[in-house]
């Protein structure tokens, strides 16, 4: 059992019979009653996002999870599969479970989270950010625009990202998976 003090980004709790992870947490002192944390939850079965409060000194479940790489190898209709670094084992993924899988490329890293008691997969976090080509963008015309002027662009994955107007096919562009948003063009 850990309490409120133990909350960090990443942990993950069990929660209304539901495993959580917790995104965002703010530990709060008001002036007058007894103190707080605010927590976002996020359920690893469903993907929904929950705000909650907890009061100082709660009791909270914590799940054991151990952390491992896996390559992303082929989406599959809503399974998406991965295969273990180490040990080469494989493994299938419902689409659900991912946070951005539409900026997922093949052979991509990513670190899945497993509980330790179940050994099954909780959760996958992909990298901060990824570099993809971008395979289709209207032509920006110069000059009809008066600031920050974006476009959208067809990325190889298939996702549309909104872009700055000097994009242009064949660029290569780093995109935040967290946002799904245009970061930099990238120059090999």
């Amino acid at each position: 059992m850990a309490s409120t003090s133990d909350i960090k980004n990443g942990l993950c709790i069990k929660y209304n019979n539901d495993i959580y992870k917790i995104i965002e947490f703010l530990h709060v002192k008001p002036g007058k009653g007894p103190a707080f944390v605010r927590t976002k939850l996020k359920s690893l079965t469903n993907g929904k996002v929950l705000d909650n409060t907890f009061s100082a000194g709660h009791k909270i479940d914590e799940v054991r999870v151990e952390n491992h790489k896996f390559q992303f190898l082929y989406p599959e209709g809503n399974e998406f599969h991965f295969m273990n670094t180490e040990t080469f084992e494989q493994i299938s993924l419902n689409k659900s479970i991912l946070d951005s899988p539409d900026l997922l490329k093949e052979g991509e890293n990513v670190m899945v989270s497993i509980n330790t008691e179940t050994d099954l997969p909780l959760s996958v976090d992909m990298p901060a950010s990824v570099v993809l080509e971008v395979t289709y963008a209207e032509p920006g015309i110069k000059g009809n625009t008066a600031t920050n002027a974006t476009k959208s662009a067809t990325v190889e994955t298939g996702a549309t990202v909104n872009v700055p107007l000097f994009i242009n096919e064949g660029d290569k562009i780093k995109i935040d998976t967290a946002s799904g948003s245009y970061m930099e063009r990238v120059k090999e």
